[in-house]
């Protein structure tokens, strides 16, 4: 866009944050209604179905779909006319105004005294990440991540003998193959799996999350990594964890792998562990106003 509309960018971001956590993506919505469709074990089958109905009853009453509403990370790309601080602290600001209506929990809790700040808002949260625009466009892409995923979102370090993982695909297959398993139930399965190869540590985390925003249909453009990201898929779901931990068919929806030079003496294998409320968002700032989409 043309002009710098910092009113408009304000209510795209409170649209953007309402949508995201009461409005499940399309695709992971119509993967958990198929996964129901196919599913022959009980349990599963009876916790798919509660999923399935909190899904279309979330989105009829604008309520939250769970009532972990997440850890707020956005990703913002901004062209070179925009203020970057004026944008987080509306980000920032809009954050707090959906925590009061209740369109989030308050997740946001001071490490030393405990204290809950009551708004989301908080030391580094909500997470706000910027990026230059290569048009005039704003771009500003959210996830709102729960705890319980975020609690079995693992990184290894190959080669890991105990695993017969060495430094190469097949180790990382292996080690991603291990840390869905040792998710089990605790990451509110099905899941859906980001994973980064290679960079340091904390590169690792960010690429692994990044890699969540993608549609399930989306496939590397490498095409070593995109057949990975097939045989995860379904090595993942002959694992049978299953829906919440109770077995089935259905462990994983999706795997998504990016990739990124690393240092010679490290190989890191991250995992970024999504449970099924993949809550994720992206919208478009342009001259013609604002628009949100799933991905």
């Amino acid at each position: 866009m043309s002009r710098v509309d910092y009113d408009l960018f304000r209510r795209g971001t409170a649209a953007t944050i309402e949508a995201a956590a009461t409005v499940l993506p399309t695709d992971v919505a119509d993967a958990l209604r198929r996964a129901l469709e196919k599913e022959t074990g009980e349990a599963a089958r009876s916790a798919l179905a509660y999923i399935v109905e909190n899904i279309e009853l979330s989105q009829k009453s604008t309520s939250p779909i769970c009532q972990d509403t997440g850890y707020p990370t956005f990703w913002v790309e901004l062209p070179a006319a925009w203020d970057r601080s004026r944008v987080a602290a509306i980000i920032r600001e809009e954050v707090a105004a959906a925590t009061e209506r209740s369109a989030l929990r308050p997740n946001a809790v001071d490490i030393v005294t405990g204290k809950n700040s009551g708004d989301n808002t908080g030391i580094l949260v909500p997470a706000v990440y910027f990026d230059d625009a290569q048009g005039d466009s704003v771009k500003v892409k959210l996830i709102l991540k729960g705890g319980g995923s975020e609690n079995v979102s693992c990184q290894y370090k190959l080669p890991m003998g105990s695993l017969g993982a060495g430094r190469d695909l097949e180790g990382v297959r292996k080690v991603v193959l291990h840390g869905i398993f040792e998710a089990q139930g605790f990451g509110c399965g099905p899941g859906i799996i980001g994973v980064a190869i290679g960079g340091d540590r904390a590169q690792g985390y960010s690429l692994a999350k990044k890699q969540l925003m993608r549609s399930l249909s989306d496939r590397s453009p490498v095409p070593e990594l995109a057949a990975l990201e097939e045989t995860l898929l379904r090595q993942g779901n002959e694992l049978n964890v299953g829906a919440m931990g109770f077995g089935g068919a259905t462990t994983v929806l999706g795997v998504k792998i990016a990739a990124a030079h690393r240092h010679p003496a490290s190989y890191f294998v991250t995992i970024a562990y999504g449970c099924w409320a993949l809550r994720r968002k992206v919208m478009v700032l342009s001259s013609e106003g604002f628009a949100v989409s799933d991905h």
